[in-house]
């Protein structure tokens, strides 16, 4: 059996949002520690740092202690920053199983400012529909909030 077969179908979330912002800033926004902490959630250890693990920490449930372990993956300031996104247990049903997800942001720089693209990709149907639901209602409203957070003083 090849890996193919062996591929659980998965879906992902995808969020465009154009803001009258330079790509400079809007990269800011995503890759400062003070900031993320504003517009997401708090990161322990975060640098935009290929390779730098960092956590995130929400809601617990079952045997899940709501942390969220992440990863950089990729960065190419002012373009491009990727990490992995997983969290969860796999005694849990619903919120709080197992999750295993990356977080792409990719900045172009268009007339308006800059067209910023969220893909969180990797979330497995149909243990994962809770938490894709939840995460693409979450991420729909804060990317387009982020342009105000650029402006803040850190």
């Amino acid at each position: 059996m090849n890996d193919s077969a062996l591929k659980l179908p998965t879906q992902e979330i995808v969020v465009d949002e154009v803001f009258p912002h330079a790509p400079e800033t809007i990269w800011k926004t995503l890759t400062s520690e003070a900031l993320m902490a504003r517009w997401l959630m708090e990161p322990q250890g975060f640098a935009p740092v290929k390779g730098t693990r960092f956590t995130y920490q929400t809601k617990p449930a079952g045997e899940w202690d709501g942390t969220i372990h992440c990863e950089v993956l990729e960065v190419v300031p002012n373009e491009r920053f990727v990490y992995a996104w997983k969290g969860g247990h796999e005694s849990n049903k619903g919120y709080g199983s197992r999750l295993d997800t990356i977080v792409t942001f990719t900045l172009t720089e268009v007339p308006e400012g800059t067209r910023l693209r969220l893909v969180h990709s990797g979330f497995v149907t149909p243990t994962n529909d809770t938490a894709f639901q939840n995460m693409r209602e979450g991420w729909r409203k804060v990317v387009p909030s982020l342009g105000n957070f650029t402006d803040v003083p850190h």
